[in-house]
């Protein structure tokens, strides 16, 4: 090959770049970018990458791997699981749609005395149908929670914030009342009644059987279903649905402005949140087999309140670390008095590990409200985007 060169015109020969041979293999580029959409169903997907799926099958595996654990681990384990499924129900009415409530203990005690009304005896002290089949009492009672919460619900629609934080805070208190006199369906103050019984198809998971002890049983029943209701949420945040209740949380004017129905969506949200709490209460004593009426107090609101905060407004992941940190969380002030001689484990003294206790939850919430407000989820994202983006930190 010749080409011209200089004002002269004389030829200089210049080599040819060798031409590729076609039977050659050509090597593969990567086409596109890594993780960059290409479809709505793919930005939609409820594992969207492969490292939420990889993490995904970490953790489940560690949690069928946790159930060779001691029994009385696996029954505190069991609880955190059940306080995770109201969690994940406190979450979508305040985190989703940012109506803040109190009154979460109020729905749990309906759906428990709804679930031991349908399970109980009926030859027994308090009223009782024999309906042992979780397959019936276990949604039932989420009904009749979520019915209640319908009933609550237009009170959310002409209130927000503080006012509607208050009403639904009259509400523990009212329930206390009523439980504590309808002696016929509680069993009284002091006495109680025997919780639901969790039997599925024959099945008995409160006793010990060929799947391993009580509870192991109690520990699998439990994960299970927080693993339905967690996808259940998940996929509900991803809904239409979900992304009303963000608008309404965001700046409800603006979302009626566009054409969503405020007071559609507050009742949906408040019927949601209160069906998971029923749930919750239908499970959650299943684990003691025996509750009264002092159970449900403003302590368990503050603490399912503990929950959605420390772990994470808006996120299911974060219901569920927050549930399972503040269910642990008393086993571990239980061995302060070892570590701390001023600390008492007698209730009758001062200090005591129950003082502390609820001290911890207030002080927790205080301090990551100040310094991490998207809780153990948001620590999780700042880790997450530390290791993506090392050794370039900025």
């Amino acid at each position: 090959m010749t080409r011209m060169t200089g004002r002269t015109g004389d030829l200089e020969a210049v080599a040819e770049p060798p031409r590729a041979d076609p039977a050659a293999p050509r090597a593969r580029r990567p086409r596109g970018r890594p993780l960059l959409y290409t479809s709505y169903s793919q930005d939609m997907a409820l594992l969207d990458t492969r490292a939420k799926k990889v993490w995904l099958a970490l953790l489940l595996g560690v949690a069928i791997l946790s159930s060779g654990l001691p029994d009385d681990l696996l029954i505190l384990l069991a609880g955190g699981y059940v306080a995770a499924i109201g969690a994940i129900g406190l979450n979508i009415v305040t985190g989703y749609a940012g109506q803040v409530s109190l009154g979460h203990a109020f729905f749990v005690a309906v759906g428990a005395y709804a679930a031991a009304a349908l399970s109980g005896d009926p030859e027994g002290r308090v009223i009782g149908f024999g309906i042992t089949n979780m397959i019936v009492w276990l949604p039932a009672a989420g009904l009749v929670a979520a019915l209640a919460g319908v009933l609550v619900a237009p009170l959310a629609a002409r209130l927000r914030g503080l006012y509607l934080a208050v009403v639904t805070l009259g509400l523990v208190f009212l329930g206390e009342h009523v439980f504590k006199e309808w002696d016929d369906l509680t069993g009284g103050p002091g006495v109680g009644r025997p919780a639901a019984v969790p039997e599925l198809f024959g099945f008995r998971f409160d006793v010990d059987s060929a799947l391993g002890t009580r509870a192991q049983s109690l520990y699998m029943l439990m994960l299970v279903l927080l693993v339905v209701f967690a996808v259940a949420a998940r996929n509900l945040a991803r809904s239409r649905i979900g992304r009303a209740f963000s608008a309404i949380r965001d700046r409800d004017i603006a979302a009626e402005v566009i054409g969503v129905p405020l007071t559609r969506y507050k009742t949906l949200a408040f019927a949601i949140s209160s069906f998971y709490a029923g749930c919750a209460g239908a499970l959650m004593y299943t684990i003691t087999g025996f509750f009264d009426p002092g159970s449900f107090n403003l302590l368990m609101s503050v603490q399912f309140i503990a929950m959605i905060l420390i772990g994470g407004v808006a996120t299911v992941s974060g219901a569920v670390a927050g549930a399972l940190f503040i269910t642990l969380l008393p086993r571990l002030t239980q061995e302060l008095p070892a570590l701390l001689p001023f600390v008492s484990g007698d209730t009758t003294q001062t200090p005591n590990v129950f003082q502390i206790q609820v001290a911890l939850y207030g002080l927790l919430i205080v301090l990551f409200l100040v310094f991490e407000p998207r809780g153990l989820f948001g620590l999780w994202v700042r880790v997450r985007a530390y290791w993506k983006s090392w050794p370039f930190s900025y």
